[in-house]
């Protein structure tokens, strides 16, 4: 696995937009889903591949704020989600195979973070569940779709927390002992990368190809804790200047090269993954930056390095083949019960 995982020279950078990474490619006629495609990153995302002539669905909670949100945007559709609810995945993955399309590419992009304890109606841990058991479920729905293809590409929206969430075997749902938040977020994402080399290993042979891309670190994306109210709740502008998101004056801080971005760059790594050609032989792989991550085998694994710079690069434990098809495993036990 570790010989996939090193850059490749693509010529992009940290400050490449979704618009420069898809210069030149011609998206017409391809059907791309994207999950929470309507906010944020997700939002960008969904813009820059219609742009470039792709016909997008976006699966939201809230289809009608999702409409409103993407009004003016050619070739979307809306249709709900919502990845905590295994009927709402099935009749979502149902009625784009009931379209007889094929599914070209796949974004799951959804998800949730920190906040307190909370559980869907299986009792499973809410981030868990919704950033990675939902998007498990709706892949798995959507399969025959994406084989339909004939060359597809399934990208999971991960975060460099995946260097700290090794999966809780025993206990990924926190059923024992204290919650730990951020324990349970960093689980996800590890989840989101674990998914997606397990995928590829899986599915390649079908033309089905997975990515798991961490989009760097952006404010204004509403990622923040669940609540019953509307799913999702933005973190206040105090937590935000903590996190180094935002100044003084309230405005975000864009330095790419430290990882801080726009909406714009930040959806430029999941297009990447999406669209690349120069990704045309190469799967199962974490990419940041619009590149592919080089692996970070230093113990004890750091948060930032001497200058304060956030360390994102993948670790051994995210890309790790038993642990991927465990998960894999895992996952279609937690689908059962």
């Amino acid at each position: 696995m570790t010989q996939r995982q090193h850059p490749i020279g693509t010529g992009f950078t940290a400050a490449s937009t979704a618009d420069d990474v898809l210069k030149g490619i011609d998206l017409s006629g391809r059907n791309v889903i994207v999950t929470g495609g309507h906010v944020g990153i997700g939002l960008e995302t969904t813009r820059a591949l219609s742009a470039a002539g792709a016909a997008v669905t976006v699966g939201s909670r809230d289809p009608e704020r999702a409409a409103s949100a993407l009004a003016g945007i050619d070739r979307v559709a809306v249709d709900r989600l919502d990845l905590l609810d295994p009927v709402s995945i099935d009749y979502f993955a149902a009625g784009f195979l009931d379209s007889g399309r094929p599914l070209h590419v796949l974004i799951n992009n959804a998800g949730i973070m920190g906040g307190r304890l909370t559980r869907d109606a299986r009792g499973y841990e809410s981030q868990f569940a919704t950033n990675h058991l939902g998007h498990f479920q709706l892949t798995l729905g959507l399969l025959p779709a994406l084989r339909a293809a004939r060359g597809a590409r399934v990208v999971n929206v991960t975060s460099g927390a995946q260097r700290h969430g090794p999966i809780r075997w025993d206990d990924p749902n926190f059923t024992t002992g204290g919650y730990d938040p951020m324990a349970g977020y960093a689980q996800s994402k590890a989840a989101n990368v674990l998914f997606a080399v397990e995928l590829d290993r899986r599915w390649a042979a079908d033309g089905i190809r997975g990515y798991a891309v961490h989009p760097g670190i952006i404010a204004g994306t509403n990622l923040g804790p669940a609540s019953k109210e509307d799913g999702s709740v933005a973190f206040t502008d105090e937590q935000l200047r903590e996190m180094g998101l935002i100044d003084t004056a309230g405005w975000p801080v864009i330095d790419p090269d430290r990882g801080f971005k726009s909406p714009q760059q930040g959806a430029a790594t999941s297009v990447f993954a999406a669209t690349s050609p120069q990704l045309a032989d190469i799967g199962g792989v974490y990419l940041r930056d619009n590149e592919i991550s080089p692996v970070d085998t230093a113990t004890p694994i750091a948060f930032s390095d001497a200058d304060g710079v956030v360390l994102t690069d993948v670790v051994p434990h995210s890309i790790d083949p038993e642990s991927a098809s465990r998960l894999w495993d895992l996952s279609e036990q937690l689908l059962e019960a």
